[in-house]
């Protein structure tokens, strides 16, 4: 009898007879492409029964309706050709890094007596000890002490220049009266003593600027002594933190199928890994399956819980691996596999058509299809701008003023000379632009209409994702109205909207329209923030600017086709 390993779940009877007699569930022949994915129906049921798991087992405890985790799936067939699947949750959770039925984490930096731990301790000694320098009475004195003694110094100088000042009126009123009065011995007199008193008064200016500047410089000095300390634990720390997380990236090994095996500090090369490389759900599921011979056959990774505040993330819904961590780390993983193609190296514009609403000598204003870059992309040249170009090659340029994402169908307008091109982004820069969308929503609004204020940034980690953050966000507005509710075959209730974008962040109507602390009611076909479908039911509907020649109110509107 094989040995049995408590990470290989088999499926249940009924699934492997159907998946044997190639009923039903055939076997994908490539392996999932983890960058952009539809999950392969033998990797939706490896999910539904770890789903299962999660809501039966009784071995450990987490709050997901507090925070939600990613967990991830592997498919694989053991050496003995029986298939099954493997599970893995990114980074910890409940506190540990091994649990029952997942697989372990490719590097366990927590292990006890571990060199992680060792580095650790003297950093956390320097933090303590930096703590207490920052916190200490001593500190907030020298602060104080040398902002009196600015302060002081300046009122002092002020008051000073201030009598220097009325001395000087003084003396020229003496003048004016002596000039008349008094003789020419007795005039040159009463100068030479009017002189010597306004040199005693700069004398006693430029000492007094020379004792507070001293005073000042003094007690910098004490405060920058003090801080020298604060600097040099800090500088060690960052030291000791370098070559504990070089240390740390080289004990991350991957491998890939040959049985090739690369560190972090290998596959980054020269750039730093990310904070927490290696600790997503799909390198620690092919570690795992290439160290015990597995054979990959397909993968998907699923959130469940709760939304964290800043990212779109719904309970049960997959998603692919992020960008910024994970592909450097599964090109070596996957390195000889078989892939699915890559959809973003498909031209999904090919057999379609721009319809042109409008153009005259200084615009042209088109109906975008969905499914259509606006501009070139990294892999796709074929896009509105490429194609109006050749076929406006005779105007004086084709100028791009705002864009649509590819998914988002409707109205652009562009410039076609440098005057109304000027003209035009003064009036997108200004907001004097007004864009309307229509969208149809996964849910029913309670509300008719109202504001969403969330501020967005680029998801570092998984671009082209954005995110919602307070700190570092640009702000991002949109007020939207209800236009009616609709009702699906299956019963669901959809709402459809119009939406008024108040500024211009990517992404934003879609994040605005998923998010928690938005509508919290994804676009339907929004396979980034919600769930894909067959188109993304968002369209540009209407836009209105005032022409760039004749000034004219220019108001432009197409249906959408949902």
């Amino acid at each position: 009898m094989p040995a049995i390993d408590p990470c290989f779940t088999s499926f249940n009877t009924r699934i492997n007879d159907e998946i044997s007699n190639n009923i039903n569930i055939p076997l994908p022949k490539k392996f999932t492409y983890p960058f952009c994915y539809e999950a392969d129906p033998l990797s939706v049921l490896a999910a539904q029964q770890l789903q299962q798991h999660l809501l039966s087992q009784k071995n450990w405890q987490y709050d997901f309706e507090s925070n939600g985790k990613m967990f991830g799936v592997l498919v694989v067939k053991n050496q003995h050709d029986q298939l099954g699947y493997l599970s893995a949750f990114s980074g910890k959770l409940a506190d540990q890094n091994h649990l029952p039925h997942f697989v372990p984490p490719v590097f366990d930096m927590l292990e006890d007596e571990g060199f992680f731990l060792e580095g650790t301790a003297p950093i956390n000694v320097i933090n303590q000890e930096i703590k207490i320098l920052e916190q200490a009475p001593v500190l907030t004195q020298l602060n104080v002490q040398l902002e009196q003694e600015k302060q002081q110094a300046q009122i002092e100088l002020e008051a000073l220049r201030l009598n220097m000042i009325e001395s000087r009126r003084q003396r020229k009123l003496i003048r004016q009266q002596s000039e008349k009065t008094l003789t020419d011995g007795d005039l040159t007199l009463l100068l030479q003593d009017l002189g010597k008193q306004s040199v005693a008064e700069k004398a006693e200016q430029k000492h007094l600027k020379q004792s507070w500047a001293k005073k000042i410089t003094d007690a910098e000095l004490r405060l920058n002594q003090y801080n020298a300390q604060i600097d040099a634990l800090k500088q060690r720390r960052k030291t000791l933190s370098s070559t504990l997380q070089n240390k740390l990236f080289e004990q991350y090994q991957f491998l890939n199928q040959y049985q090739q095996q690369k560190s972090l500090l290998d596959i980054f090369g020269d750039l730093t890994p990310p904070a927490g490389s290696g600790e997503c759900a799909a390198p620690k599921l092919l570690h795992y399956a290439f160290k015990h011979h597995y054979i990959p056959i397909c993968m998907a990774e699923f959130w469940w819980g709760s939304s964290p505040k800043s990212e779109i993330r719904q309970h049960k819904k997959f998603y692919p691996s992020c960008q910024n961590k994970c592909q450097p780390i599964l090109a070596h993983m996957l390195h000889g596999i078989e892939l699915d193609d890559n959809p973003l190296l498909k031209n999904h514009a090919e057999g379609k058509e721009i319809e042109i609403i409008y153009q005259d000598d200084a615009i042209v204003v088109v109906n975008k299809p969905a499914e259509f870059l606006s501009v070139p992309g990294v892999n796709v040249q074929d896009s509105v701008s490429h194609r109006l170009q050749k076929q406006f090659s005779d105007a004086e340029g084709l100028f791009v003023l705002h864009r649509l994402d590819m998914s988002t169908s409707g109205l652009l307008v562009f410039a076609l000379t440098r005057r109304a091109n000027k003209n035009l982004q003064k009036q997108f820069i200004t907001r004097l632009v007004e864009k309307r969308y229509v969208a149809l929503l996964e849910g029913k609004l309670d509300q008719t209409n109202g504001d969403i204020n969330l501020p967005l940034r680029g998801d570092l980690d998984d671009r082209p994702r954005q995110m919602v953050c307070d700190q570092y966000g640009k702000p991002a507005e949109t007020y939207w109205e209800l236009i009616e509710h609709q009702t699906t075959d299956d019963n669901q209730v959809l709402s459809k909207v119009y939406l008024y974008p108040k500024t211009g962040r990517t992404h934003q109507l879609r994040v605005h329209c998923a998010h928690i602390h938005g509508l919290n009611m994804p676009i339907v076909g929004d396979d980034l923030y919600g769930t894909k479908a067959n188109r993304l039911h968002l369209h540009a509907q209407q836009l209105t600017f005032d022409h760039p020649y004749t000034k004219a109110k220019m108001v432009f509107e197409v249906e959408s086709d949902f």
